[in-house]
């Protein structure tokens, strides 16, 4: 065969994987159908930012096409695909048929096909229904399944593609064998578990996440509610408390956390938990723009408005499934004149001086590191003036409070 590994979807995840099978002496296919990714591939430039991957695209060679047929030329092949969740909660499992159909009649016996996605529980074993129904294969005997679910942060692809546990669901025994000797060269231990248990770890793995950072969400509204600092609050629960742990409040989103809740809602035992959490976290911008206004005294028609940050999290450029892009619609059915920035995602934005300058209210949206400094503080001092509101739910800026006048700051630190 041509190549060792194809990988079909060469996004945020399908990308760095490919390069990392490249780099570990593999010959791969990447296959995408957005022709100007393959277009800045081809041109050695990354087309998002992912930490180490620049470099690595300058020394690894890989091959790339827009047919998912070609990606049949490989023994194994990855499936790195979209699974958003459809409006009635529900895995929407669209590209993921349409890919494997796309198979169908390239398919060869011993082929390894490999989902990388992240899916709802029982959708492993689907697939290798399907391409037993649809075929004739006997999964586990001439055509090998696994589900091998990612798991890392962005940003942290490179320092962790080799040392989180790579978990490996395999319908049947020689289907795990052959998925972790595909993975084995990227240096990370083998856990070898069944399909559904692999589903299960993957989409609880970021609902954890989800539930956790709702609570100090909900806690900053109670605070509101009752004329208290959420800061001082969660402060008072952790210090040198064995059970505390509380994390701090912010705009908590992102394509991931966002929609993994959905796999598990749709078949939910305790159905609208999940659900209430989201809710949490959704209602996060509403609470921070009525609180404006509280503090305002009244409508934002005609305030200045800057918004600083668009993408989900501190220092990626991944602005997809962000909160900010709500907080901004909100404001905007206020008649806010809204003005943003963000100095890392690829979408325009105003710099961060146009942004600032004469702003009624400065949101720190996304705790980037750019905002998360006395420097940044003492610019928008300047530039926005005394009155303005500087509204924080991360603390970025060290005000230690979600609402703060500037003058209010400055004499806290007179």
């Amino acid at each position: 065969m041509r190549y060792d590994v194809s990988v079909i979807g060469l996004g945020r995840i399908g990308l760095p994987l490919a390069l990392s099978f490249a780099d570990a002496g593999l010959s791969v296919l990447g296959v995408d159908n957005d022709q100007e990714r393959l277009a800045a591939l081809r041109e050695r430039r990354m087309p998002f930012k992912e930490p180490g991957t620049d470099e690595l695209l300058t020394r690894v060679d890989i091959g790339l096409s827009t047919r998912a047929t070609d990606a049949a030329q490989a023994g194994a092949i990855v499936l790195t695909l979209g699974t958003p969740a459809m409006s009635h909660i529900e895995i929407d499992m669209g590209d993921i048929r349409a890919v494997l159909d796309d198979l169908l009649p390239v398919l060869r016996e011993d082929h390894l096909v490999v989902l990388r996605s992240t899916v709802a529980p029982g959708t492993t074993e689907f697939v290798a229904g399907y391409l037993e129904k649809q075929r004739g294969f006997r999964v586990g005997e001439n055509l090998f399944i696994a589900h091998v679910p990612e798991r890392i942060a962005a940003d942290r692809f490179m320092e962790e593609i080799g040392t989180l546990p790579c978990i490996v669901g395999g319908v049947g025994e020689e289907s795990g064998e052959r998925a972790a000797r595909l993975f084995g060269p990227l240096g990370a231990p083998i856990v070898q578990t069944t399909p559904v248990q692999a589903e299960l770890a993957k989409i609880w793995t970021n609902i954890l996440r989800y539930a956790t950072f709702a609570l100090p969400n909900l806690l900053m509204m109670d605070c509101e509610r009752y004329g208290a600092n959420v800061f001082d609050v969660i402060e008072l629960i952790n210090r040198d408390y064995p059970r505390g742990g509380m994390k701090m409040p912010g705009l908590t989103a992102g394509t991931c956390l966002r929609k993994d809740f959905a796999f598990s809602e749709e078949r939910s035992s305790a159905p609208g938990m999940l659900l209430a959490v989201s809710r949490v976290h959704e209602t996060v911008p509403l609470f921070l723009v009525d609180g404006i206004k509280r503090r305002l005294g009244g409508g934002l028609r005609e305030r200045r408005v800057a918004v600083l940050g668009l993408a989900f999290k501190a220092d990626t450029d991944d602005e997809r499934d962000s909160l900010s892009h709500k907080l901004i619609r909100l404001l905007e059915r206020e008649l806010a004149d809204v003005s943003v920035h963000d100095p890392v995602v690829a979408s325009p934005t105003s710099s961060f001086e146009d942004a600032v300058g004469g702003a009624d209210v400065v949101i720190v949206a996304t705790n980037h590191g750019e905002y998360s400094t006395p420097e940044a503080l003492r610019s928008i001092a300047e530039l926005a003036g005394p009155d303005c509101l500087l509204v924080d739910p991360w603390n970025a800026l060290g005000t230690a409070q979600v609402f703060a006048y500037v003058a209010e700051v400055a004499a806290l630190r007179a």
